[in-house]
């Protein structure tokens, strides 16, 4: 099998499972006993089951301590969102960011208390992406968010907003102020690149690392000017005409 037509087999499959999670979560009718019995013994126990299923469908895709994706989801959905992309013609933004010093953070608060700056974090993450957007614990103190139908401008814009927002954010340990910065990098994928997902998010990777070298809590992006999109000879080669 191609890696075109696996990733579509998985596109669709995702699609199928998103439908049927939808659909189970709005048809949620009570149990019955196939024989009539109002008094069934195996009702209760069925219930409890059907609600684990539930909860541990959600926690292999789910970070424990943020509440948001993981990594393994991350990844899959990365794969994916590629793959929409060269489908739809619309760009992909990638923002990856990560808090400053972190562990000397850690070391002078305590890793309880880091715990509870990385919930912050997720939470200011959580309250400004939109519902389509896609945003995860990359790792540590990482964060990944996936933009889809978003340019690259667009993604600057966001990454801009929530460094704002974490900054101005204070948090309190043992009635000290506690201030929590983040630096962000930020690419695009178009429907014209090539880029496997490791080779992209090595790209949003970059210019993190330059903003943490450029001296923290800010924003590093790819070049706006080489990265505006698609353009009208394009979409046509693309689409065939």
């Amino acid at each position: 099998m191609s890696e075109k037509t696996d990733l579509n087999t998985k596109l669709k499959s995702d699609e199928k499972i998103r439908k049927n999670e939808t659909r189970a979560h709005k048809q949620q009718a009570p149990l019955h006993c196939p024989l009539g019995d109002p008094a069934c013994a195996f009702l209760t126990e069925l219930e409890q089951l059907r609600e684990e299923v539930k909860a541990l469908s959600a926690l292999v895709r789910t970070d424990e301590l943020t509440g948001l994706f993981n990594y393994r989801h991350f990844m899959h959905a990365m794969e994916l969102e590629m793959e929409r992309t060269r489908r739809s013609l619309k760009p992909m933004a990638l923002i990856m960011l990560d808090l400053d010093n972190f562990k000397i953070f850690n070391d002078r608060w305590g890793h309880e208390f880091g715990n509870t700056s990385l919930v912050h974090v997720a939470r200011l993450v959580a309250g400004t992406i939109r519902k389509l957007d896609i945003a995860c614990r990359y790792g540590g103190e990482e964060f990944a968010i996936i933009l889809p139908d978003t340019s690259l401008r667009s993604g600057i814009l966001l990454a801009n907003r929530l460094r704002q927002k974490i900054a101005a954010s204070v948090l309190h340990c043992d009635d000290q102020p506690v201030a929590v910065t983040a630096s962000f990098g930020v690419d695009v994928y178009l429907p014209t690149d090539r880029d496997d997902p490791s080779q992209f998010l090595h790209r949003a990777d970059s210019w993190l690392f330059q903003a943490k070298a450029n001296g923290r809590n800010q924003v590093c992006h790819a070049p706006l000017e080489t990265h505006s999109g698609v353009s009208h000879d394009e979409r046509e080669l693309l689409l065939g005409n």
